[in-house]
């Protein structure tokens, strides 16, 4: 038998056009589907997308320090995915709800998460930080592409009710690969469930390149299922809140459930207990950087003859602050009691239940007086 190749092929020449408005050095590019979605854009918001970037890289950056420390038990980065993950949560309503996976640190921080609830999650100190229902966003999803599913149940929830909210899946490349992702897609296509599939396509699967698990672009497996695809470029935070934009706009007028593939690139590791070094270049990450979100958009505002300087003050003023308060409540916050093991399992109190809990801090107690 033939020896199958496992080596990267290279996807980005094939396929569906990806859609970009800012180029690397700031031109702003016309886009005919595209540029109503920005006709609207105010300095004012324009300034918010810098300074939601700026500040989520911080809490970013804090966090794996805050790991490496030992305050946090793992964390998984964001570096790079700022544009794709802002602008298409700014582009969603208020009242629209969000599933995402444990990587949409920013999402669930626009959302309205402190980001030291968000952290207290990956300190071990609580299973969820926050009541999805105040902010409309799920907790995170550890299992891969699982929340694929629980975005398509609730969105037949919303058809059922006859509202016109939308429901977001976000998930990476690699969970397209997941049976969870794929049955998903199925469905809402079945039932025209009014979900936006949000993938960003950080070129890693942990350590699998794109190239080896996708033949072709991961959009293209959106088109198998009858969905309505867009694919944009994930490091233009413009063209990603344009393309969100227009997803939610067809959702809402009853056409069915759409893909977003935002091509951007993960420059940070997995998680902490990663090593990217061992499979990925410095000259990746170069060719990489050269396209980094926030300095993309930085360069359009100069050029535009926006105030950089106040936006940039205002930016890192913000991000100062949020990463001041995000140590003082991580470093003081205290560790959960045995007992809250056995919270919150079930609704109500269940006799099994308070029986573990019973025995086990009565075989707690046998170790009382002992040296740890």
């Amino acid at each position: 038998m033939p020896i199958v190749s496992t080596q990267r092929m290279d996807v980005d020449a094939e396929g569906l056009p990806t859609h970009q408005v800012l180029s690397t050095d700031g031109e702003r590019i016309p886009d005919t589907e595209l540029d109503h979605y920005l006709a609207n854009l105010t300095p004012a918001m324009l300034s918010d997308f810098l300074r939601d970037m700026v500040v989520v890289r911080r809490m970013d950056a804090e966090a794996n320090a805050l790991q490496r420390q030992g305050q946090l038990g793992l964390w998984a980065p964001l570096l790079g995915q700022e544009a794709a993950q802002i602008g298409s949560i700014r582009a969603a309503r208020n009242d629209d709800f969000i599933f995402p996976s444990y990587r949409e640190h920013a999402v669930a921080w626009a959302r309205g998460v402190k980001a030291q609830d968000l952290l207290s999650v990956w300190r071990g100190v609580t299973p969820s930080g926050w009541d999805p229902y105040q902010v409309n966003i799920a907790c995170q999803q550890i299992v891969i592409g699982a929340q694929a599913l629980h975005a398509v149940g609730y969105a037949l929830g919303i058809k059922f009710d006859g509202s016109h909210q939308v429901a977001f899946g976000y998930f990476g490349d690699g969970a397209t690969s997941q049976g969870d992702v794929n049955e998903a897609m199925v469905f809402a296509a079945s039932y025209q469930a009014p979900v936006v599939f949000f993938c960003q396509n950080n070129q890693w699967a942990i350590s699998e390149p794109v190239g080896l698990q996708s033949r072709t672009q991961i959009a293209d497996r959106a088109h198998g299922f009858g969905l309505k695809v867009w694919r944009v470029d994930g490091n233009d935070v413009l063209a990603v809140y344009a393309a969100t934009k227009a997803a939610t706009e067809y959702v809402r007028h009853g056409l069915g459930p759409v893909f977003i593939e935002a091509v951007t690139y993960r420059m940070g590791a997995h998680t902490t207990a990663d090593d990217p070094t061992r499979y990925r270049t410095e000259e990746q990450l170069d060719k990489w950087r050269a396209k980094d979100p926030i300095d993309r958009l930085r360069k359009y505002l100069e050029k535009i003859g926006a105030d950089l300087p106040a936006m940039e003050r205002r930016a890192e003023e913000a991000a100062d602050q949020l990463a001041a308060d995000l140590r003082a409540a991580i470093t003081s916050m205290p560790d959960p009691g045995p007992e809250a093991l056995f919270e919150n399992v079930y609704a109500e109190p269940h006799p099994l239940i308070e029986a573990q809990r019973t025995g086990y801090l009565e075989y707690l107690e046998t170790f009382e007086g002992q040296d740890a």
